[in-house]
C-alpha cells in the first residue's frame, strides 16, 4: 500500500477492438493517486509500448529512487530491455504471482473503468479515432475529475494536489 504519490506504480496493458483491427493501449497508474503518470498506444504489442508508458511516467513525475514498479508478468514487463529501464529509472520491479490476476487489481479496475465508461460506449471506425478518444479520456477526465471510491471520491488530480 502507498501512503504518498510515487512509492508504488501498477502497470498493464488492454486491446481496444477498432474498424482497423486492435489498438493496444499501455498504462501505469500511482497507486496512492489512483492517477495514469504514463501510457503509451500502439498498433502492436511489442516492449516498446511499455516502454513509452514508463518513459512518460518517469519524465512526468520524476520519482525518486526506490519506487516499486508492480505488472503482471506479461512478456513486455519481463523483457530485458523494460527491465533494464526500471534499473535505469532506480525502480525496482514487482511481478504478479503466477496465475493471480487479484495481484494487479488496481490496474485492473482502471482498465474495467476505461471500456465500461467509454470504450463500451463507442465504436472507433480507426485506430486514430480511438486514440484521440482514449486521450480525452484519460487526460480530460479521468486524471483531473473521475472521483474514485477507493480514494475517498476524489479525484487522482485532487489526490496529487493533497500529497503536495
Amino acid at each position: 500500500m502507498a501512503t504518498a504519490p510515487n512509492q508504488v506504480w501498477l502497470a498493464d496493458l488492454t486491446y481496444i477492438r477498432t474498424g482497423e483491427g486492435w489498438l493496444f493501449l499501455a498504462a501505469l497508474i500511482d497507486m496512492h493517486t489512483r492517477k495514469v503518470v504514463g501510457w503509451s498506444m500502439r498498433e502492436t504489442l511489442h516492449a516498446s509500448i511499455a516502454l513509452e508508458a514508463l518513459d512518460m511516467a518517469v519524465k512526468r513525475q520524476r520519482p525518486a529512487p526506490g519506487l516499486i514498479q508492480h505488472s503482471d508478468r506479461g512478456i513486455q514487463y519481463a523483457a530485458d530491455e523494460y527491465r533494464q529501464a526500471l534499473v535505469a529509472a532506480q525502480i525496482t520491479p514487482s511481478m504478479s504471482r503466477k496465475g493471480n490476476c487479484l495481484d494487479n487489481a488496481p490496474m485492473e479496475s482502471f482498465f474495467h473503468t476505461l471500456k465500461v465508461e467509454r470504450v463500451h460506449h463507442r465504436v472507433y471506425a480507426t485506430r486514430d479515432e480511438a486514440r484521440r478518444d482514449l486521450f480525452a479520456y484519460i487526460e480530460g477526465f479521468y486524471n483531473s475529475r473521475r472521483l474514485h471510491s477507493a480514494i475517498g471520491y476524489r479525484s487522482p488530480a485532487d489526490m496529487e494536489r493533497m500529497a503536495a
